[in-house]
């Protein structure tokens, strides 16, 4: 941790006690620390006596059908990673009822050298039906994805999220590092075909960072902004952000909404970067400098130049995509991709 000595502070607006976020937190490019946001939640006073008055609020949702909960051994020091070879990873998972969960938790404090348990990315709707009609914050998005996470004392590692981000403290106390997009070539990061929980995650252990090895790690920690969380904050994460997320106390709750500025119609972006791997990484270096431009043509710098001088009817995938184009184009991709 003394790497960290020196670190920024997140931007923290204080006074956020009526659920409500100010207009402009969703437009910074920069994470915001909300203290006390969502401190009125019925969620939050019910789990400030700890595991039982927890069990007795979630209870009066929970719908019966089971959670995947991920549990890994002491030794990992609640770090959920890779295996030694990278072939596999240091937890296993399976499906659990939440009163098994919260009674593992229980038992995992009262053991000195106790599992390290974790409950991820559920959805609140489905699983805690009723929730969010006393336990809820407007974000600038009608399908926002609300996520519920639990679990102890555990270590999610620095990774990225397409959808911007708000996170919220019902129980415990969480410590949110956060690196700017343009850091990734000093985080080290890890395969992206095969990751623990979805997206490619830095090797790099944050609190204990081993800087022979990661030694570029350096540039990323001077540019690392911190934000401890307490029962009732929230902490705006924009859209690409890296984040490494540490729950720091025996019984941690959290609740985030994911959401999109882009149409729904679009791809996910990381699957165009893994064919953009498959097609156009080992080229040689002449073809890629080529296929960079027309990148930025057609993409990265595309303004209404790319397809003005081609008649409307002509036009196809180059004009603005609407549903139906999006459609098209997604069923020619596919169509090419299995000939």
């Amino acid at each position: 941790m003394s790497e960290m000595t020196g670190t920024t502070r997140v931007e923290t607006l204080t006074g956020c006690r009526s659920g409500a976020v100010p207009p402009e937190v969703f437009e910074s490019d920069v994470p915001v620390l909300l203290k006390g946001l969502v401190g009125h939640w019925p969620a939050v006073e019910a789990c400030r006596s700890g595991l039982p008055g927890a069990a007795r609020y979630l209870s009066s949702f929970w719908t019966e059908q089971p959670v995947t909960a991920y549990v890994g051994e002491a030794g990992m020091q609640g770090r959920f990673f890779y295996d030694a070879d990278f072939t596999g990873f240091n937890f296993r998972s399976g499906k659990a009822r939440l009163a098994q969960v919260l009674q593992k938790l229980d038992e995992a404090e009262r053991v000195a050298d106790g599992s390290t348990i974790y409950v991820g990315s559920t959805p609140v709707d489905g699983w805690l039906p009723g929730f969010r009609a006393q336990n809820d914050v407007p974000v600038p998005a009608i399908d926002a994805l609300a996520s519920f996470w639990l679990g102890n004392r555990t270590r999610i590692s620095a990774h990225f999220d397409f959808p911007d981000n708000l996170a919220c403290v019902v129980a415990g106390q969480r410590r949110f590092t956060l690196f700017p997009p343009d850091q990734v070539g000093n985080l080290y990061v890890g395969p992206i075909d095969r990751t623990p929980s979805g997206q490619a995650i830095s090797l790099v252990d944050v609190t204990q960072p081993d800087l022979e090895r990661y030694p570029k790690f350096r540039e990323a920690l001077a540019a690392a902004r911190v934000a401890d969380m307490e029962p009732g904050d929230a902490l705006y994460v924009p859209s690409m952000w890296w984040h490494h997320v540490e729950s720091l106390s025996a019984f941690n709750l959290l609740v985030n909404y994911w959401w999109c500025a882009s149409p729904s119609t679009m791809g996910a972006p990381t699957t165009a970067l893994m064919h953009a791997i498959l097609a156009l990484r080992d080229l040689p270096a002449r073809q890629r400098e080529a296929w960079r431009g027309l990148f930025d043509h057609y993409v990265f710098e595309a303004d209404e130049s790319v397809y003005a001088h081609i008649p409307e009817t002509g036009r196809g995938c180059l004009a603005r995509l609407t549903p139906d184009s999006a459609a098209r184009l997604r069923a020619e991709l596919l169509a090419r991709l299995t000939r």
